[in-house]
């Protein structure tokens, strides 16, 4: 069995120089978790700079769903790369891009025809929602959850309601978005063992902000992300959705389905709103969708996508490359990959709700697919977190040679590749374990 191997100290050598020449010429905004400098990649492994090899449990951020280097999606990109690097969609025809628009709008949930925007990212792609929004609708408000993550341009991060440092002196935002509750608040009955919601924060919506501040007949639409992402992996209750979707229709009002980082096969299925049996009006998606190559991608039924000529454009949006490289990764996801992410989902989840039996530490377990949290509290009793326990852990995990990433207050995500193996999940459980373990006593 394929294990992690730690060479050095870490950082090692090699990586503490280039961490000092970061620190003197790279902005200082980005937040780095541990040092970890990368050098190769192969699937799931990800050798550094000085030689140690890690176990990838975060796959770049939930976006190389794939796994790193997969084969096919580099034959693809190197294939492109001979004929044909940028022409720029906004002011030309090509076929990588044209192809890829069909294969999104037929994957797409729904009837009808739909179109399909191109931009580099996340961020872009929720901008254009946000902007397709208003202008389909001619209304300017707008309704988003709190412990939400769009991203951090300036219309994304006025729905973004994650952390106050990504809004620390950049107001004022976008005016017109109000915030209510994900999934659960001061009313829902939330135990450590699944976010128990009375649906209380969804009919509030109706029964309360719109009679006293927010008209409905002025929103545009409601922003939401089918499992919260940065907020900390939350998986709604069954009928959220369903009953938020009814309110949204009752008055006019899009449903903006954020699937940048559920989307793409990752939640078992292509897109996660289809665990909620919701079709969206307007789906972000970004991350998985090229393998690692920069892509965000907003899709739309025809008739809401009516904007002109020139109401919106990104000069690289669809790039030849990264086209090629989603068609290569939605192959691959099609040819039972989403099967694996539901497989090896369940059996991490498993491992981890055993492990929970033996750790008082772990509170909630959740997730859906390759899409998975672990809560930490400093006990079930009072399920104060433990946010300094959740730091320590993915720093101990990573000088084992597993590497991790926290969202929400207090979680720890899993978000490996879809080409996770079983040997793969028990390997990061044991690892898991040992740290836990250790952190905690």
């Amino acid at each position: 069995m394929k294990l992690p191997q730690i060479r050095t100290s870490l950082p090692g050598p090699r990586a503490k120089k280039l961490i000092k020449l970061d620190k003197s010429f790279v902005s200082p905004s980005y937040t780095r978790v541990y040092p970890l400098v990368v050098d190769t990649a192969k699937g799931l492994w990800v050798h550094d700079v000085d030689g140690n090899i890690f176990l990838d449990f975060t796959a770049g951020i939930a976006v190389n769903a794939t796994g790193h280097c997969h084969p096919q999606v580099v034959k693809a990109i190197q294939m492109q790369a001979k004929q044909l690097l940028h022409m720029s969609g906004t002011d030309f025809y090509y076929t990588p891009q044209i192809i890829l628009a069909e294969k999104l709008a037929t994957l797409a949930p729904g009837r009808g025809t739909k179109r399909v925007y191109f931009g580099n990212s996340g961020a872009e792609a929720v901008e254009a929602a946000f902007k397709l929004a208003r202008w389909h609708t001619k209304r300017e408000l707008n309704i988003a959850f709190f412990g939400a993550f769009h991203g951090r341009t300036m219309g994304a991060l006025s729905l973004t309601a994650s952390k106050t440092i990504q809004k620390k002196h950049y107001n004022p935002l976008v005016p017109g978005i109000t915030h209510i509750p994900y999934a659960y608040c001061y009313r829902c009955a939330y135990n450590l063992t699944y976010p128990q919601c009375d649906l209380h924060c969804v009919h509030w919506v109706e029964d309360s902000l719109f009679r006293t501040i927010v008209p409905a007949e002025e929103v545009a639409a409601i922003f939401v992300e089918p499992i919260q992402g940065e907020g900390g992996y939350i998986v709604p209750p069954p009928e959220f959705h369903k009953e938020l979707h009814k309110i949204a229709k009752k008055y006019g009002i899009l449903y903006v389905a954020d699937e940048v980082q559920s989307g793409m096969g990752r939640t078992g299925k292509m897109f996660a709103m289809e665990h909620f049996g919701v079709t969206a009006d307007i789906m972000s998606l970004a991350k998985g969708i090229a393998s690692g190559l920069p892509l965000g991608a907003t899709i739309a039924p025809a008739k809401i996508m009516d904007w002109e000529a020139g109401s919106h454009a990104s000069t690289f949006g669809g790039n030849p490359l990264s086209c090629r490289a989603a068609m290569a990764t939605i192959e691959l996801l099609e040819n039972n990959m989403m099967k694996n992410a539901t497989n090896q989902g369940n059996r991490l989840l498993n491992g981890l709700r055993e492990m929970q039996k033996t750790f008082e530490c772990m509170g909630d377990v959740r997730g859906k697919g390759l899409m998975v949290a672990v809560e930490l509290v400093k006990d079930r009793q009072t399920k104060k977190p433990a946010t300094d326990w959740r730091g320590r852990i993915i720093k101990k995990s990573f000088e084992k040679g597993l590497l991790l990433l926290g969202c929400g207050e207090n979680s720890i995500r899993f978000s490996p590749s879809l080409t996770v193996t079983a040997k793969e999940i028990d390997v990061c459980l044991s690892i898991f374990e040992e740290s836990v373990k250790e952190v905690t006593g």
